[in-house]
């Protein structure tokens, strides 16, 4: 009978539809499951699925700490620049008048802090070479500032004899192990790092001064200003040899703040030409208040910078 043909057509159907599709979606279970075991086992990348899996396992962006243009504290790390030494007088140090910490330059403290007298700190100290930033970092780390400055390196290749300049490996580790520390204990500290200043072009723009070259005599800087007026080969390979300590420094400090999302090198501090207006009227060397000012003015750009 038509009706009894239809129900019964209509049951065999539908299982055998179903059973059919059972099968199929099994089969087709287990062949994914089996080419994604084939893979795992094979260490296969087909290049499809891997970004999405990186993207997935990797940090949001957001999640990254960002560059603070106001911090609201100040470290300031270094030598004789940063104490601001033959600033205000002769052979003396005048924090006062520090690019960094100073109270009389418009300094970066000053530009930067609201309370910058309470709550910026200055560690450097005169005749410092790179061997003693760990020591000034941890005096730093102790603060738990936001923001560590660092400008040294000069006294590293100003030596009595170029063989005595501090050799780029220890150099750079002494660098890179005072930032490690810095990141152990204070991860979200920012850090500003300014070049070593260029020390041929200082003598470049002194040879010529009368009163530079007597007071450079005294022994300032002999290994790039000693003799400051001989030209023959053996005056001028010495202070090639100086230029080039200065740029591997500066190269290994640029390098090491590069792999530091919150550090910021300045190059130009050691691409400034410091004018006879800008130097002290003692040495012909150190910066003078205008001088400390000139980087302040730099240093302020490099760290508000967008």
């Amino acid at each position: 009978m038509p009706s009894s043909t239809g129900r019964s057509t209509g049951r065999s159907t539908g299982r055998s539809t179903g059973r059919s599709t059972g099968r199929r979606s099994r089969m087709t279970r287990a062949a994914v499951a089996a080419l994604s075991a084939a893979l795992l086992v094979a260490g296969c990348d087909d290049g499809t699925n891997s970004g999405s899996a990186k993207a997935a396992a990797k940090p949001s962006a957001a999640r990254e700490p960002a560059w603070n243009a106001r911090p609201a504290s100040i470290a300031s790390l270094g030598d004789s620049i940063t104490r601001g030494f033959d600033a205000c007088g002769v052979l003396a140090d005048c924090p006062e008048a520090s690019w960094a910490t100073g109270t009389t330059v418009n300094s970066l403290a000053q530009r930067l802090l609201p309370y910058p007298q309470t709550s910026s700190w200055n560690y450097a100290r005169t005749g410092a070479r790179m061997a003693d930033l760990p020591a000034q970092m941890r005096s730093a780390i102790a603060r738990k500032p936001q923001l560590v400055t660092v400008l040294l390196g000069a006294n590293d290749a100003c030596r009595k004899n170029v063989a005595d300049m501090t050799p780029v490996e220890r150099f750079q580790e002494d660098f890179e192990s005072s930032l490690k520390e810095l990141r152990r204990s204070l991860p979200k500290a920012q850090v500003y790092v300014a070049g070593v200043p260029d020390l041929k072009r200082l003598w470049s723009q002194g040879r010529t001064n009368g009163y530079a070259k007597t007071v450079w005599r005294l022994g300032i800087c002999p290994s790039m200003l000693g003799d400051s007026e001989a030209v023959d080969a053996a005056a001028v390979a010495r202070r090639d040899q100086v230029a080039q300590r200065v740029a591997a420094y500066n190269k290994v400090l640029k390098s090491a703040c590069a792999r530091d999302k919150l550090c910021r090198y300045d190059s130009a501090v050691s691409g400034y030409a410091f004018t006879g207006q800008e130097l002290s009227q003692w040495d012909w060397f150190h910066p003078n208040k205008r001088g400390q000012r000139t980087l302040a003015d730099m240093a302020y750009r490099t760290i508000t910078a967008r």
